[in-house]
This record gives C-alpha cells, structure tokens and sequence, in this order.
C-alpha cells in the first residue's frame, strides 16, 4: 500500500526540504505532547495538511520508537486486506526481518476480527515503544470498519501508541478512553495555519506581499493549508500580485478544481441541493435550510455535514446555526449560478422574508438588495435605520446605504434620513445637517404619528452630532427637550419614546460628565441604564456604563475602577470590548489606576483606549484619552512625552465648540511640567494667556506655585498656595488640594523649615490614604520627601510603601537608581545643574564655597555616572531626582 507523503494541504515537507513548504515547529510538538497519550485522533477536512503533519512528525530527528506508518487505499472495502497491510507496516517497523511474502494468505471469506488479534499480538511481541499511525482512515469503507477499528484501539498493549487521521469522524466508540485520559485529538482549528506561517510559507515560495495583503489572504483562506498552498503557486510569477489577492476565492479555477473533486463530487444530491441552495446564506438553521430547498430534515444533513468535517462549522454550543468555510462558500455560490441561475433571486427573496419576520433586519435587507429588490430594500431600509443605530450598527446602516444603485430613493425623504446617519457615522457632520434640513421639510407634511417619530429620530441625530462637535449648551438643551417630547408622546409610540428617553439620558449624561458635574451624570446615566435594560438596547446600556466608571472618580477611585470592569465585561458579552461605544471605560479604567500607582496595568488599558477612540470622534473621550496619556509620561518621568500629550489634549480642545471640563487640569498641568523642565518662560507665557476667571481656578494657582518654586522664590509660591489650602478659590477636586500640599512641602524645605516640610507631607498623604494616591507624589516629584518613611507614630506606611514602590520599583530603589545615593547637599547642588548658573553663582546660592560646589559637583558625577553637566541632568531627570523646585 503506497504512501502519499504530503497529499494533503502543505504543512511541511514530509522530509527534506520541499521548495515552498515550511516546516511547522509547533504543530509537530502538539502532536509529540498528543501522542504521549495511548490514542490520538487528528480529524479536519482536506486539505489541512494532515498527512504532511503525521509525516513531519514520524520522520522527525530523535524520533525516540518504532512507527509503523500506513496509509489506507481510496475505497478501501475489504477489511482482511487492509489488516495484512497493517501487519506488514508492523513487522516492517519492527525489524523482524519477515518480508510480504511471508505475510499469511487472506483466504474468502477471513475474519478481519482474526487480523486484528494477530496485529495486536505482533505489536505486544515487539519489546519495543511502538507508534502505529494509520492515515486517510475515512477510506474505510466497510460497515465492520469502525468496530475493528475501535478494537485494536481499545486493546493497544501497554507500550503502544497509535495516531489516526481522518477526513471524518467514524463511529468509534473511544468513550472510555477519554473518560480515562487516554485519548488526544487534533481538529482543524490546531491545523489551521497563523497568520505568521502564512508569512512564512510566502517567503519560502519566494513571494514578497505587503503585510496588510498577506493578512487579508490569510483572512480569505481562513488559515486553510491548501488553499494557501493553492494560492501560492498561482502567486508565482504573478504581474500583480495584490489584485489577485483581492480577487481570491473559492471560485478560482486551482480552489474550485480541488473542491469539487475532493468534496462537492462525493455528495449525495439531496446533501448537494441543501449546500448550494442555502450557500446564499452567510449562516444557516435547519428551519431556514428547509425552507429553501423544499425538504425537511436539514438539520440532521448540517449536524452530518459538520461531523464529517465537509467544511460546515456550528456557530453556537446547540449546534443549531452553521457557516461554511469561506472558500467553500465561494465555490458553493459559484455553482448555484451555474446550475440554477433562475432560482437565485427567489432564494434571497425567501431568506428576507424569513429573517424579516424573525426581526434579523439587516440581513433581511442584505437579501433583498441581492435579489435586487431595491424598492421593498429601501423601505426596509427607512424603517430600521435608526433602530439598527440605537443597537449599534450605524457602519452596517452606512454599508448598506452604499450597496443601493445611485439613484435609488433620491426623492425619498424617508432615505435622505438615513443618509443623514450614514453621513454621520462617517463625521462627515454638515452633510448630516443638510440631510435633516431636508427631513425637517418633510416632516412638517405628514400625518402626526409619522411626524413624530420623524421628530425622535432628527432629535436623536442632533444629539450626537452636538457631542461629535462637543457642543454642550446645545446638548442641555436639547436633551431636556427630547425629554419633554418623549414624555408628552409616549401614548403615541411606547418603544419609540423610551428609545429616545436613553438618548437623552445618555447625552445629557455624558455631556454633565465632560462638564464635572458629577453627581447630575451618574443620576441620568445610571437611570439611562437602567432603562437601556428594561427595553433591551444593550448598546445603549452599555454606552451609559462606560461613562459611568468617569462620572464615579469626583469621590472614590475604587468604586470607578469597578463601574469600569462591570462596563467593560458587559460589552465583552455582546463582542463591544474593543469598540468605541466602550472606549471611555477603558480610558477611565486607565486614568483610575494612574491615580493609584499602577502604571503597568494602566498602560495596557490606556493603549486599548487608544485603539477603541477614533482619530477625530467623539471629542470628549479623545481629550480624556490624550490626558491620561500625558499623567502617564509625567508620572514616568518623561517631562517632554508629557508635553507632548497635553498639546494634543489642547488641539482637540481647540475644535470643541464648549469647554471641556478636564482643560483646566490640562493647562496646569501643562504648565507645571514645562516648570519642571526649566521652560520658566513658556509655563510664564502659558500662565499669562490665562484669562482673569479661569486663572483663578486652584488647579492654575499650583500651577504658578510650581513656576515660583522652579525660579527659586519659595515664599512667593507659599502665598499663591495659601489660596488653595484657605479655600479662597475654587478647585475641580480634594486632589487639587493634595497637590497643593505637596508643592508646599517644597517651599518650606527650600527655606530650610523641615519640621513644617514633614507638616505639609503629612497632611497630602492624610488626604491621600483613602483611595491610596500615588499620581500627586510622582508627578510633583514629593516622593523624595517620602524616601525617609512616614513621620513616627503615623498611619501612613503601607501608602508610603505603595508610593515609592510604584516610583522606583519593588524594594530599594529599583533597577534605575544611582550606583550611590547622593547626600542631601548634593541633591542641592544637582538642583541647580539644570539652571545657567555658574558653579560660583550656586556657591552664592548657596552660601558656600566655589570649592565645596566642585567637590559635591565631582561626587554627583560620578555617582550619576555622567561625564559632565548636561549628563549629569538628563541623568538626574531619568532618575527623578530633579523635581518640581529645580530643574
């Protein structure tokens, strides 16, 4: 019985090296992990590269036992003949020297239960570890086959193993086996090749394809081994490698050849009728498969279908919904419009009436615009649009819009709403506006049921485009009206006012959020929630929950952290966890944990933000996005990342119509860091283009005590600071006053008071212990003040702890501290590096000697392991020594 090394798929070469094949590492090792086992099954459909997975791995280096390798004929009946063939494989493996000749004649009529008892006994007199691996098994073809089969299985002796590979799954009866551990298997989802092996088996072909190509081939073939194999070859030599790309499917000639052969060919026709009828289908249930081939039991025929792994994949634990791969869906669609070209249209007209009914809009639609229907299409269409909006399928909305011919419903009122949503779902916000104008016009025509909710849905439109433009005066607005309007009409439509009572609450949530008032915000989102449940728009619900976990940082980190992660486990559940509608979830989540040390975590939240926000959306989130961003790099050290980040926070500013209420935080923070980085002239003029109102805020008051300190006038910072402590200005939160301290800490060291220094920390960290602060202390830098510990007798060690830990690292300074700590006169001197003062002026600073300045300066360099001055200050910034007094 001949072997077919490499038939299906391309893995790897079988053994040498093949041009164009790879060799799979990591698939091989999950088969060496598998076979430990006394059974493995390996089972996908043609094409994944089984056969070349079992040859990989038996001819592998180092191969530690015996392996009979045996392949079974195509059509293979006759079970005494398949047994002998296996026995041959076995003596051969063996080496006992016995060649076919003297293999036992199979006389009519032989018991194939005989042959498995004489393989089984020839296996136990081996004296050897021994691996029986039997390929291509679905060639059985013997009704004895799966009970044989299941015999030697089952009665292996102890120090054999046995690999089968098959196209489907055969009635064996390996229950106890699995029951006891000791059955492995491999399905095509392990052989299906990453996205990196498709790069690889490109390269070994000799092919070069940008990356956004090579993932949208990979994506095409689902990672199936031979229809990237397939495409390969074809990419050979092409003149345009990336049209055909574009252009690949299950329709190519090579795919379609290889399909039909391997698979449509060998269908019964009542399983060929239900594959191409319901190929027009991007899923399938019995019930619908039914009804568009006029049969019944479907079901049964998909359930098959899959279990023999024919290309057919449930989509759901029940086994009730299928898809079909891809490429083969291709190839199914293909023959319907060869084969039967008259029922194509009828076949899509009856799936839209089915999902119709079944409340499955959008693919109703979808069907409808390929029968080319594009009347019942459109009307579809108008009715649901804003529906599909509230549940978050604006982009399919806009998708569908495109797919209409040019002129479809260019007089339709009814569609130019829904080209309003599409244009905003694009940003493209003053189309939107003549859209609705037009819809305004219409509306004021109709019946007053219909004017209505044209109303609503213009209503809902304004909204959002009020919050894309940060319009919050319109938003207040308009919101209030919505509610009144919801309200007064509630008898008229039920469904349609409580929509549009979530859209106001949302909005007007949100748009309290941005605005700081806190308390009004979690009211109307939590009850906007609330409602969003109650009427089943999960979108909405969890839009109102991922503004949630902001609205709650006014008064506990912690309880924000948690409305965060229940915000972001609900969109996890409906597939959103990586969508705009829960971006400001994953910003908060981030911003929440800066606040409190953990900067790490932070990071991997903040970069999820940083995917989920789009470059110009919604502004409010994005501006939350950048200043999260800027506390991070300041919090890191990394002053000019900082900088750079606050910049971009202004720039988005800059385009909103109303003021965001985090810009405060924005500018004096902005100013503060450039303080911190010498730039005392920039953080002036900064300060200076502060108007009189807002330059009163106490977050600007720290902010031109941070200037002061920098310019080395502590008293003159006291007294800005005494503002912010006394209450005499207006701060945004207890975190302003917690900073505010902090920079007081340092003007009274910088005059020497250090009992009143101890006296000014000690009060930040009484106002921070309660959601365990740490942003405040590294971003002024106070941690130094911290390095001694907590003052004796206080509560505050474990935050301390927490607080230098997050700075420098678990346990002593970390990886990133001097060879030797610099002394407090050094860390004087160093202070003033950053400035132009010569090292006689510091002397005069400092009352003391031009030659104890250069002996301090000499122990600084060398400590800091810098070769001069400017070293010495970025070294001292990397470090953190440099703080918010002088830099």
């Amino acid at each position: 019985m001949a072997n077919r090394p490499g038939s299906e798929g391309s893995g790897r070469a079988p053994s040498g090296s093949e041009p164009g094949l790879i060799r799979r590492h990591d698939l091989v090792a999950a088969l060496d992990r598998a076979a430990q086992k006394r059974v493995t099954i390996v089972s996908a459909p043609a094409g994944t590269g089984k056969t070349s997975l079992l040859r990989a791995w038996a001819d592998r280096p180092g191969q530690d036992c015996r392996v009979a390798f045996v392949t079974v004929r195509p059509g293979q009946h006759d079970m005494p003949l398949f047994w002998l063939t296996v026995l041959g494989a076995v003596r051969a493996a063996a080496g006992s020297g016995e060649d076919d000749a003297q293999l036992p004649a199979v006389a009519p009529g032989s018991s194939g239960d005989a042959m498995v008892d004489r393989v089984l006994s020839e296996l136990g007199e081996s004296g050897a570890r021994f691996v029986l691996v039997i390929d291509d098994l679905h060639e059985l073809s013997s009704p004895d086959a799966a009970a044989q089969v299941t015999a030697l299985l089952t009665r292996l002796p102890p120090d054999v193993r046995a690999v089968v590979a098959t196209r489907r799954d055969l009635p064996l009866r390996l229950h106890k086996l699995r029951l006891a551990g000791d059955l492995a298997e491999i399905r095509a989802a392990q052989l299906r090749f990453t996205e990196q092996e498709t790069r690889q088996l490109l390269a070994a072909a000799g092919i070069a394809l940008p990356e956004h190509t090579t993932a949208m081939l990979h994506q095409r073939t689902e990672g199936w081994a031979a229809g990237l194999r397939l495409a390969a070859l074809s990419l050979a030599g092409h003149s345009d490698p990336e049209r055909f790309v574009a252009e690949f499917s299950g329709s190519d000639r090579t795919v379609a050849e290889y399909l039909m052969a391997e698979m449509l060919e060998r269908q019964p026709p009542e399983v060929l009728r239900l594959l191409l009828r319901t190929s027009v289908l991007d899923r399938v249930n019995g019930e619908l498969a039914d009804l568009l081939t006029g049969a019944t039991g479907s079901e049964r025929m998909l359930l098959d279908l899959e279990d023999a792994n024919a290309f057919v994949v449930s989509l759901d634990p029940g086994r009730s919904w299928f898809r079909y791969h891809r490429m083969f869906g291709d190839l199914l669609r293909l023959e319907l419009r060869r084969t039967m070209p008259a029922d194509v249209a009828g076949l899509h007209q009856l799936a839209a009436h089915w999902l119709a009914a079944r409340g499955q809009a959008a693919d109703a639609i979808g069907h409808l615009q390929a029968a080319g229907d594009w009347d019942d299409a459109a009307s579809m269409l108008t009715d649901h649009a804003l529906s599909l909006t509230l549940d978050g399928q604006a982009g399919t909305v806009t998708a569908l819009l495109r797919s209409f011919p040019a002129q479809t419903g260019a007089d339709s009122p009814d569609l130019t709403l829904v080209r309003a949503i599409a244009d905003q779902y694009q940003l493209r916000l003053d189309q939107t506006d003549a859209h609705l104008r037009e819809v305004r016009a219409y509306a004021a025509t109709t019946p007053p049921a219909r004017q209505h909710r044209l109303q609503m849905a213009i209503a809902s439109v304004d909204l959002l485009s009020a919050r894309l433009r940060g319009d919050f005066d319109s938003i207040f607005e308009q919101a209030t009206a919505l509610l009144c309007l919801g309200d007064g009409q509630a008898s008229a439509d039920a469904t349609l006012g409580s929509d549009l009572k979530v859209i106001a609450l949302l909005n007007l949530g949100v748009t309290e959020a941005w605005s700081l008032r806190m308390a009004d915000s979690e009211r109307h989102l939590t009850e906007g929630a609330a409602l969003a449940g109650r009427i089943g728009r999960p979108y909405l619900e969890v839009a109102c929950l991922a503004h949630l976990g902001f609205a709650a940082t006014s008064h506990s980190f912690a309880v924000a952290r948690q409305r965060c992660e229940e915000a972001i486990t609900v969109a996890a559940r409906h597939g959103w966890d990586a969508d705009a509608v829960t971006a400001p979830a994953l910003a908060a989540l981030a911003n929440a944990l800066i606040w409190t040390g953990q900067f790490d975590h932070a990071e991997h939240w903040l970069d999820r933000a940083t995917r989920a926000t789009q470059d110009d959306g919604e502004p409010g989130i994005r501006l939350l996005v950048c200043l999260t961003s800027a506390i991070l790099q300041a919090a890191r050290g990394r002053g000019h990342r900082a900088l750079e980040e606050f910049a971009a926070a202004r720039r988005i500013q800059a385009l909103m119509i109303g003021e965001h209420g985090l810009t405060t935080r924005v500018n004096a923070w902005t100013i503060a860091t450039q303080a911190r980085l010498g730039m005392t002239g920039q953080a002036r003029a900064a300060l200076a283009a502060i108007d009189g109102s807002r330059a009163s805020a106490g977050e600007i008051r720290n902010a031109a005590a941070a200037i002061l300190l920098a310019e080395h006038d502590p008293v003159a910072a006291r007294r800005e600071l005494r503002l912010v402590l006394d209450g005499d200005v207006p701060v945004l939160s207890y975190l302003t006053r917690v900073e505010a301290h902090l920079l007081d800490a340092f003007a009274c060291r910088d005059l020497g008071d250090e009992r009143a220094t101890q006296d000014a920390a000690e009060r930040a960290l009484n106002l921070a212990e309660p959601d365990r602060l740490v942003l405040p202390f590294a971003m002024t830098g106070a941690w130094q003040l911290l390095e001694a510990g907590p003052r004796p007798g206080t509560s505050h060690k474990a935050l301390v702890t927490d607080i230098l830990d997050a700075i420098r690292g678990p346990g002593q300074g970390g990886l990133n501290q001097p060879v030797e700590k610099l002394s407090r006169s050094e860390l004087r001197v160093l202070r003033y590096l950053p400035t132009n003062l010569t090292r006689r002026e510091i002397a005069d600073e400092l009352s003391v000697s031009l030659n104890t300045v250069d002996t301090h300066i000499r122990r600084i360099y060398a400590k800091l392991g810098a070769a001069d001055r400017t070293a010495a200050v970025e070294r001292g910034r990397e470090l953190r020594l440099l703080s918010v007094g002088r830099t």
